[in-house]
């Protein structure tokens, strides 16, 4: 079970607030072109200049680009995954359903990642009672993510949202730091994962925060808008009429054009500042040490038994599905030492 956290005596939205990254903080060594006005503008060094009449497809997928609305309050991010996404799904069959979830959560989790200045990793689940017991992804400041879902039963033409009952929605900042981890928990509300973070996050957060995700049998890819609580803002109006032009994106437009297009294509009227990109790939955290401290953490007596039933003791990890392997032997230095051996066979 989990439960709400606190850092400091502070509540999970106020350690969320002191976590955000500012406007001026995402890239300061980054000037824009000065001759793109007031179309996009794109970063001096390795500057690709937007033409508005180009609407072209991506070339480069699993990266991320910041961006901001210059003299305003709001930023935002937009990513497109591919290989990220491929990788992460393929270690277990998931009903296609599940596969898109977790698709538009790994996202989402890019695009909410990004907006922290933290080097630790954001964990977003969804929990539920109905047959979908379980979503979760893990995304690093890197942008390093893995993946997983745990259900019961067959799973056929079922909606997201009507395999959920009871759900609810936790998100975890963990500094990897020594420092406290931060956890929100907040019911499911919404008919979509974009609409159940951004409920979360106006709700929880008190953060004004617009999601776009979509997904193919491919690919997935979103943006995220967001206006920052006490920033300084010349341009009144432009939280309103950035997310109204925002919401004419189409869901293939969002999978299909690349950021700067994309961008053009729903802001040529305003003045965007685009940073330079960020790769995202797959990456399990998972390692025999990490296993081997969690076996000592049962005890002799637990372990022993397990050995005598079954001759061995074999852990799956739930993400990548690696199996580490201990025996009899593996066992008695797991138990006297904290060097982890690397003697038994791993398998995938």
């Amino acid at each position: 079970m989990l439960y709400p956290l606190s850092y400091e005596g502070i509540p999970f939205s106020a350690a969320y607030y002191k976590l955000l990254s500012t406007i001026v903080k995402i890239n300061p060594h980054v000037k824009s072109s000065a001759s793109l006005t007031p179309a996009l503008r794109v970063p001096t060094n390795g500057e690709s200049r937007l033409k508005s009449c180009a609407m072209t497809t991506f070339t480069h997928t699993d990266q991320l680009k910041r961006f901001i609305f210059e003299n305003s309050a709001v930023r935002g991010n937009h990513i497109q995954l591919e290989s990220t996404i491929q990788e992460a799904l393929a270690h277990h069959a998931y009903p296609l359903v599940l596969r898109n979830a977790l698709s538009q959560l790994m996202v989402a989790s890019a695009l909410l990642a990004a907006t922290l200045k933290m080097q630790g990793s954001l964990v977003l689940q969804i929990q539920g009672r109905g047959k979908l017991k379980l979503l979760v992804v893990e995304c690093t400041a890197q942008l390093e993510m893995r993946a997983t879902a745990k259900w019961s039963g067959e799973i056929a033409d079922e909606s997201f949202i009507e395999l959920l009952a009871l759900g609810q929605f936790v998100i975890t900042l963990d500094p990897k730091d020594g420092k406290q981890t931060y956890q929100g928990i907040v019911p499911i509300e919404g008919q979509s994962i974009a609409e159940i973070l951004q409920n979360y996050m106006q709700r929880s957060e008190q953060i004004e925060t617009r999601i776009w995700l979509s997904n193919n049998s491919t690919r997935a890819a979103g943006m995220l808008l967001q206006k920052l609580p006490e920033q300084l803002e010349q341009d009144a109006d432009a939280w309103n009429r950035i997310c109204h032009l925002a919401d004419t994106v189409t869901e293939n437009e969002l999978l299909d054009l690349d950021a700067e297009s994309l961008l053009y294509r729903l802001f040529h009227e305003e003045n965007v500042r685009v940073f330079e990109a960020q790769t995202a790939r797959f990456k399990c955290s998972c390692s025999r040490q990490n296993v081997g401290n969690m076996l000592r953490m049962l005890g002799a007596e637990e372990i022993h038994s397990i050995l005598a039933e079954l001759g061995k003791i074999e852990v799956h990890c739930d993400f990548c599905n690696t199996a580490y392997a201990f025996d009899a032997v593996d066992a008695t230095q797991l138990l006297t030492t904290e060097t982890i051996i690397t003697a038994s066979a791993v398998a995938h």
